[in-house]
């Protein structure tokens, strides 16, 4: 069993973005997401998926049981079965945060996360989402998020990009100028 990181994630990303109709990757993701909360919660099926103490034949066997009954495509279920017998099906996880990645470049969109003090109305989102589209040049996907914290205003992450327009936020910048001097 070993450790998926980095490019070799990234490479096994590419495989499986190459075995996919780019449009099923959103609803394939969202099973493959729940069959790592699962892998992460029970140490039994985690073992039976990654333990080189079970044979291929059970773990692949295991593997079509499980997509069979989620839906996914028999090509995904090929790739999983190689992800085990490879030895680095414990990395699914790392696999597919690579997956989303790549996907939007893919398709040109961002992701991002807004957060208000209150709910925001939809035509201060529809903005957001409109100046977020003129500043990367990409389809924007946001989620927006609550924390009373912020006082007002909004916090915007666009990957790693952090647009900190909060009453928090800029009460803690006058905060940094006041100590500097």
């Amino acid at each position: 069993m070993r450790k998926v990181r980095g490019t070799k994630a990234k490479k096994y990303a590419k495989q499986f973005l190459s075995l996919v109709n780019l449009d099923q990757v959103p609803d394939i993701v969202v099973k493959l997401e729940s069959v790592i909360i699962l892998m992460q919660k029970e140490k039994q099926f985690r073992n039976m998926l990654t333990s080189p103490s079970f044979r291929d034949e059970e773990r692949v066997g295991v593997i079509s049981y499980l997509c069979e009954k989620l839906g996914l495509p028999e090509e995904v279920k090929k790739f999983l079965s190689f992800l085990s017998i490879e030895g680095v099906l414990i990395g699914l996880g790392e696999i597919v945060r690579y997956i989303n990645a790549l996907y939007l470049e893919a398709k040109k969109k961002v992701k991002g996360v807004v957060t208000s003090a209150v709910e925001l109305p939809d035509s201060i989102k529809l903005k957001i989402v409109e100046s977020l589209k003129s500043i990367t040049g990409r389809e924007v996907e946001l989620q927006y998020e609550i924390d009373p914290s912020l006082i007002g205003g909004v916090r915007v992450k666009v990957g790693s990009t952090m647009y900190d327009l909060s009453i928090k936020g800029q009460l803690g910048l006058l905060r940094d100028k006041l100590i500097k001097g």
